[in-house]
This record gives C-alpha cells, sequence and structure tokens, in this order.
C-alpha cells in the first residue's frame, strides 16, 4: 500500500506534520507480509481556495522542489513544491519522485470544507485532480479554533484510510471532523453537502454610493470556512450541522465526469441539429 500526501495549506504545515506521524505510526503497524510506504509532495506555501487549479503550466517547463524532514516521521521522503495542490498531486502520481501511490490524502486542513465551499477546497481539488488518473482519495479537515485538534481528525483519517483502500478505484470521500478531543467526539455519520457556501453576498456598498470605473468591492466569508458557523438552516444529517452537533462527518463525492442522464438527450439532440444546420449553411 502506498500513500500520496499533499495538503493546501504548505508542507510545513502542522496538520500535514501530524497527519505524516499517524501514517509513520500506521506503517510501521503493517501486518505481517504487507508493505505501508508513504510520500509527501505538498505545496512550498499556502494555497487554500486554490481548488483543481495547476497554475500556468505553459509560461514554465519545470517546477521547483525541496526536500524537508517531518519530525515525528522521518521514514516518510517529503518535498515542498512551487505549486498548488492539484499539481503536486499530478506530479506525485506520475511518479516524479520514483513513486506510484495507490491512494492520495490531502490534509489536514486548518477548517472545515463543508458545503459549497468543498468546489473551491484546494484540500479537496488534490484528490478530484487524483481520481482522473484513477487513484481514490481522503480529504481531511478540521474545523477551526484557538487550540485546534488536529489529533483526533488524524486518528480518524487513519481508520478511514484502511477502509478506503479496500474500496473501488476513484472513490473520494470527505472527512471533516470536529475541533474536539477524542474523547468529546460522539462519533462519525454520513454527511450531506449543505448549502453553506464559502463567500456570502456582502450587500449594498457603504453609503450606497454607485459603482465607478475601479474601486474595492466588500468580501465577507460564509458559515462554511474555517469554524462553521450558524447551520440553522441545515438538516441535521447536512454536513455543517453535523461538525456543529460534535459529529466528524464523512461525504462521498464525485470528480468531473460526462452527464448522462437521459433527461438531457433532447436538448443535446436540439443543441446538437440547430448547430450542424448553421455550420452547413455557411459553407
Amino acid at each position: 500500500m502506498r500513500l500520496l500526501l499533499t495538503n493546501d495549506d504548505g508542507v510545513l504545515a502542522p496538520g500535514l506534520a501530524i497527519l505524516a506521524r499517524h501514517v509513520a505510526r500506521w506503517m510501521e503497524e503493517a501486518p505481517f507480509g504487507q508493505v505501508r510506504e508513504a510520500l509527501i509532495v505538498a505545496p512550498d506555501g499556502n494555497y487554500s481556495g486554490m481548488s483543481s487549479a495547476v497554475g500556468d503550466v505553459f509560461g514554465r517547463t519545470s517546477v521547483a522542489y525541496k526536500r524537508h524532514v517531518i519530525h515525528g516521521a522521518e521514514g516518510v521522503r517529503a518535498y515542498g513544491l512551487d505549486a498548488p495542490p492539484a499539481l503536486c498531486a499530478l506530479l506525485g502520481a506520475l511518479g516524479s519522485f520514483d513513486y506510484e501511490p495507490d491512494l492520495i490524502i490531502s490534509g489536514i486542513n486548518a477548517g472545515a470544507n463543508v458545503g459549497r465551499s468543498i468546489l473551491h477546497s484546494g484540500t479537496i481539488g488534490a484528490i478530484l485532480t487524483g481520481a482522473q488518473l484513477g487513484l481514490s482519495g481522503l480529504a481531511v479537515s478540521v474545523q477551526w479554533g484557538d487550540d485546534v485538534h488536529y489529533d483526533t481528525a488524524a486518528s480518524v483519517a487513519v481508520e478511514v484510510l484502511n477502509e478506503l483502500l479496500e474500496a473501488p478505484s476513484r472513490t473520494l470521500l470527505n472527512l471533516n471532523v470536529p475541533n474536539l478531543v477524542a474523547r468529546e467526539l460522539k462519533g462519525i455519520r454520513r454527511g450531506r453537502v449543505s448549502t453553506a457556501g464559502l463567500v456570502k453576498a456582502a450587500g449594498p456598498r457603504a453609503g450606497g454610493e454607485p459603482l465607478g470605473d475601479e474601486g474595492e468591492l466588500p468580501l465577507r466569508v460564509g458559515s462554511a470556512s474555517p469554524e462553521v458557523g450558524d447551520v440553522s438552516d441545515e438538516d441535521p444529517d447536512d454536513d455543517g450541522a453535523l461538525i456543529r452537533a460534535g459529529y466528524a462527518s464523512l461525504t462521498p463525492l464525485r470528480g468531473p465526469h460526462e452527464d448522462v442522464d437521459t433527461g438531457l438527450d433532447d436538448v443535446m439532440h436540439r443543441a446538437l441539429t440547430t448547430i450542424s444546420r448553421h455550420l452547413l449553411a455557411q459553407r
């Protein structure tokens, strides 16, 4: 079993270090005859909110990297790359480090990734990218707070990892853990993606002044990240509500794929017919 670890907070982020230490212990506890390995390929800085972006790969011919040592996980090679999470996942999965992983783990993110905010998450973007190469993935996030309990999230992640390794390829799971010590965690449940958004409408500009040719637009972060705020409009089994109630939330995700809904057949037929007719008329 070969794991690829990454994140969007940077190779030196505490969440990744704690996850790596738990993975290192998981490697040491391998059953007789089973080989467990892990490699860290993560951004060299904070790339939060980058989703699955790979950056301007056309404007450069190489990606700089630097070797790091994670205390307590010295047996796990770690590299920081001048690249966002998705590109780190690609380079790590395609054998750039003489390593071919079976699974990608991304995190532990400092802040929850629930609701519509998952679309923008670099943590989740990494596993979505891996799925395009046939890899399964686990994104791990913990609710933000004054004292973030990464250890709780890491312990749950390793338990999920053992099950994910037996799942079909391209299985993607989003794990969100409340900011609690392990003994206070109520359990883990399947969470639905809620309607919570990362950015909310800011409302009218100060003083009601009309927009000029240039200026600044106010930006207000919603409840989806990082602390998970008001969830009064969510159902009890929505991901944000579960975290607020003290449960870890585990949600299966799907990456980009063709929409095979037969309800779109007529729409596609009309569009193709109309476009073809216009193209023929121009000949």
